[in-house]
């Protein structure tokens, strides 16, 4: 069972053809470890079935903590005065306020820091796909709290706008290393941006906060030749047409429950990739191997089309109420019936 190629890859991701199965990147979200006494028989598995993209990650700052030789390269420039860890961690605020935003700002961390890139990492001739959690949203609740965060856009909205440009700012200087080091094909960001029944914010606050910085980041990744892959959390419906229109080309989860499959299938199949993600809330947990079986069916029957611009996965990090039997069950039927669906469409 060979990866698929680099040059496979592209064109599924790009819409110019389905390779001879569905892409397969179930060992993104999944650590063997995780399944305890069955840790031995999942890395089994993991090993028998391919992973079709080469996931290489990147080193992002600390809130707090910075490496000895390079005191900056962290998001804030003090230390941390009092312990969060009492705290849920959305609660945590680490920016209180926004009095010392210019510090911030002047000793802001560099893309350019060598210990990055020092790190030599071979092409095996599979897609090569940089990621990293947290980018704009995250990133801003995780040092200002959420309740803060979701505030910010009508009380501070000139400091958010700086902080979410030097952001950007960082990040597209991340996306250009990458490339210059790795010889990326892809870029993976994650940024939760809905809730299990609506987004988190207005269209307005979307496109004033999030839609001009997004945009900067997708025309950097295409400016190196990369594609953009974007993991969102929740129902994030509303949001879909102005991410195809800034240029994100794979899409994570389009979660289960939160929106329709089969609606965003009709709607934006054809638009972009979809990055889908199997149902760890639910099918997983408590679903039996016939569940599983027939979701995966249910995924695939929905999604996959003759030019591609389909690729399975979990939706989020596999849990340890994840049977074994599940976790075989969902490879098994992505790559067999996987195959057998391309076959059907190509003819």
């Amino acid at each position: 069972m060979k990866p698929l190629t680099r040059e496979e890859m592209i064109s599924v991701i790009e819409g110019k053809g389905a390779a001879d199965r569905i892409p397969m990147m179930y060992h993104f979200w999944t650590n063997a470890d995780t399944f305890g006494e069955n840790a031995p028989l999942a890395r089994k598995y993991l090993e028998e079935y391919p992973m079709d993209v080469q996931s290489i990650g990147v080193w992002m700052p600390d809130t707090y903590n910075a490496p000895a030789d390079n005191p900056r390269y962290r998001w804030l420039s003090r230390d941390k005065v009092i312990n969060p860890a009492s705290k849920a961690i959305d609660s945590q605020i680490a920016i209180e306020n926004w009095d010392y935003l210019d510090e911030i700002i002047e000793n802001f961390p560099n893309a350019d820091y060598p210990a990055i890139w020092n790190n030599e990492i071979p092409s095996d001739g599979r897609y090569r796909l940089m990621s990293w959690c947290y980018w704009l949203f995250e990133r801003h609740w995780s040092l200002r709290g959420m309740e803060n965060a979701l505030t910010d856009y009508y009380i501070y909205p000139e400091e958010t706008h700086r902080l979410f440009d030097a952001l950007t700012t960082f990040y597209c200087g991340i996306i250009e290393n990458g490339k210059k080091h790795y010889n990326l094909d892809g870029v993976f960001i994650t940024d939760d941006i809905g809730t299990q029944t609506a987004p988190f914010f207005s269209m307005e606050v979307f496109d004033e906060f999030f839609k001009p910085y997004y945009k900067r980041v997708a025309d950097c990744a295409h400016k190196n030749n990369m594609h953009l892959w974007m993991h969102a959390c929740g129902n994030i419906e509303l949001f879909i047409p102005s991410l195809i229109e800034i240029g994100v080309d794979v899409l994570h989860p389009i979660q289960k429950h939160t929106m329709s499959e089969i609606e965003i299938a009709k709607k934006y199949g054809d638009k972009l990739c979809i990055f889908a993600g199997f149902d760890v809330q639910q099918a997983i947990p408590y679903g039996t191997v016939e569940d599983v079986r027939n979701e995966i069916h249910f995924l695939i029957d929905t999604y996959a089309r003759k030019d591609g611009r389909l690729i399975l996965t979990m939706g989020n990090g596999i849990t340890p109420d994840c049977p074994i039997e599940s976790l075989y069950t969902l490879l098994k039927e992505s790559y067999e019936y996987g195959t057998e669906k391309i076959r059907q469409l190509k003819k």
